[in-house]
């Protein structure tokens, strides 16, 4: 046996070489196999042990990635009449391998970290994600230096000396990072935007809620479902409008106008202020109306006798009185809030009478189906205050004037001799 190693001297070397891939992967099985089922028993039997979401990170595995790793670089220099560089090699790759488990398994663990933290409900107001990615930025970059350091052989203040030199570079190549964890402190301090807010930025196509805030980006689900991916420097250069607040409020704004036809504004005649005064929502409106105008036109004297003396009630007047106490009847809106209904500035497209109150619900659907009941219910009622809607001439309206103007373009026949 002796004579056999001296005349093959390689076969020693290879069989030592094969003892210790042998070792490593008993090492390998031992710690997966064995050790590492007893530890996730142990942790299975903790609510966190048996949570998917927690265990598809796969941290402890990527850490017991270590020992064959460990083993590999502790037996390489036993192996007898290996050259040198190849032990020096192996011993260097088989450490980079161990430091790059080790980044992996902390990665992983700030997953965990990360996943545990947006199960509580103060999440969506401090969301941290953005933290955790500048965490695993920096362990990839120390990870990265101890790599390339230990596979050149060469100390790692080596190479830190020469970040010195390099700092422009850096500077250069991270500074979309380094705005960008600038803009997520700004906005998580200021509390401009938390996960689960409506924000509406018009000038990137996004409307809708904000579903993720992390280093480099803001995801906001518009409500297509589509999902608009914008830079958070943005949320902090450009103007965006934040729905929190009427979210909060629990009230949502009704501001829309109805366009009244200008010539359809008169005073109201006598038998019409008896008709409108059994209005329910007028009652009081008009009784104590009649007795203002009362009080007032008897002062006159004999200037009463001529008409536009007096003081007298008009059928647009009449309606915004009615517009209001039936605002502040309907059970949608929040009487706690602003109620208005206001004359704006007239324009081409008629006078506008606006209304300005909130609904009792947030809720898209229910604030719609709000809205429109108020709306019809005034649509229909304005006929009752001899008011129209304006509205440019339709092909209807054109159908109607079509056969008066053709009566009146009509030529009599000329009798020719």
């Amino acid at each position: 046996m002796d004579r056999i190693f001296a005349e093959h001297h390689w076969v020693s070397p290879l069989l030592a070489l094969a003892a210790l891939v042998l070792a490593a992967l008993f090492a390998n099985f031992v710690v997966k196999a064995l050790l590492l089922r007893v530890f996730n028993h142990f942790i299975g039997l903790t609510a966190y042990g048996r949570d998917e979401q927690i265990r598809r990170h796969g941290a402890i595995q990527r850490f017991a990635n270590i020992m064959p790793a460990f083993v590999v670089s502790s037996g390489i220099g036993l192996i007898p009449d290996l050259p040198p560089g190849v032990v020096t090699i192996v011993h260097n790759v088989a450490n980079a391998f161990i430091i790059l488990s080790l980044a992996l398994s902390v990665s992983a663990a700030l997953n965990i970290v990360d996943t545990l933290y947006h199960r509580r409900p103060s999440s969506r107001l401090k969301p941290i994600k953005g933290y955790i990615q500048v965490v695993k930025i920096a362990v990839y970059v120390i990870a990265a230096l101890l790599i390339i350091a230990t596979l050149i052989d060469k100390s790692p203040i080596i190479l830190l000396s020469g970040l010195g030199a390099m700092a422009a570079v850096l500077i250069l190549v991270f500074q979309d990072t380094l705005l960008s964890l600038v803009a997520g402190i700004q906005i998580s301090s200021t509390d401009m935007v938390r996960v689960g807010d409506w924000i509406e930025m018009p000038g990137q196509n996004a409307d809708g809620d904000v579903i993720e805030i992390a280093l480099h980006t803001v995801k906001v689900q518009n409500w297509d479902k589509t999902i608009t991916t914008l830079p958070i420097r943005t949320l902090v250069t450009h103007p965006f409008k934040n729905w929190r607040g009427m979210q909060e409020s629990g009230g949502r704004r009704i501001k829309r106008s109805l366009h009244l036809d200008q010539t359809s504004i008169r005073f109201l005649e006598p038998g019409e202020f008896s008709k409108l005064a059994q209005f329910g929502m007028l009652e009081t409106y008009l009784t104590r109306k009649q007795a203002e105008l009362d009080d007032w036109n008897s002062k006159l004297g004999e200037r009463a006798n001529f008409a536009a003396n007096r003081r007298r009630s008009t059928n647009i007047g009449t309606f915004r009185a009615y517009v209001e106490t039936y605002l502040r009847n309907h059970p949608g809106i929040r009487q706690d809030m602003t109620i208005l209904v206001r004359q704006m500035v007239p324009a081409a497209d008629g006078l506008p009478i606006e209304i300005y109150a909130f609904t009792n619900t947030v809720a898209w659907a229910s604030y719609e189906g709000i809205q429109s009941d108020i709306f019809d219910h005034l649509y229909a009622i304005l006929p009752e205050f001899d008011l129209c809607i304006f509205q440019n001439p339709s092909g209807r309206d054109l159908k109607a004037l079509a056969p008066g103007i053709r009566k009146a373009t009509r030529q009599p026949a000329v009798a020719v001799a």
